[in-house]
């Protein structure tokens, strides 16, 4: 799948995609992972990033593991083409605290790509998959923290952030989102 963008924003320091497109494909320099606490990448997207990238993944989780919900880690990306997987824990809808710990995941993954000078990063809808979180509430949350991070850190490495999704109505939601941003801001993107 060639990955299409949907919709952009742009500021003077960052861009913001929502990509229609394969995680496993992003060639950025980080993708993040939606992973639960013991970083056991058995299916969805975790699945679907060892299957692509190797052994190696999994095998540099386990000595990591566990991670708790609202944190990330960071792997190698074995044979993806990005250089780095980080691991982000979201919240389990119906645990409480939701959105905090959402945001918290989100600020998380940023926080190691900085770290790492990640230049860019593409995200998933973390949560809402097999964790219950509602896909338009969780994608607008994620596109809202990420621009309060980068708005928060002007002199980040990060410059583009790609909202990655594989199926058609998530990807409509991050543009969505997105679109929601480069309509609120002056002067902003397209």
């Amino acid at each position: 799948m060639n990955p299409r963008i949907l919709a952009e924003h742009a500021s003077d320091h960052y861009v913001l995609q929502a990509v229609l497109g394969d995680m496993t494909a992003e060639r950025v320099d980080a993708i993040v992972n939606a992973a639960n606490s013991n970083l056991a990448h058995g299916g969805g997207l975790a699945g679907a990033i060892v299957a692509r990238g190797g052994a190696v993944i999994q095998e540099e989780s386990d000595k990591l593991a566990p991670v708790t919900t609202g944190n990330a880690t960071v792997t190698s990306a074995g044979a993806l083409p990005c250089r780095w997987v980080i691991h982000a824990v979201g919240p389990i809808w119906g645990n409480g605290n939701e959105e905090a710990s959402l945001r918290s995941a989100v600020r998380a993954s940023l926080d190691r790509a900085a770290d790492l000078g990640a230049e860019s990063i593409a995200l998933p809808a973390i949560s809402t998959g097999i964790f219950g979180y509602p896909k338009q509430e969780g994608t607008a949350t994620i596109v809202k923290e990420v621009q309060s991070w980068l708005d928060c850190h002007p002199h980040t490495s990060l410059a583009t952030v790609r909202f990655t999704a594989f199926d058609e109505p998530t990807a409509e939601l991050f543009a969505e989102a997105v679109r929601v941003l480069a309509t609120s801001v002056p002067n902003s993107g397209i």
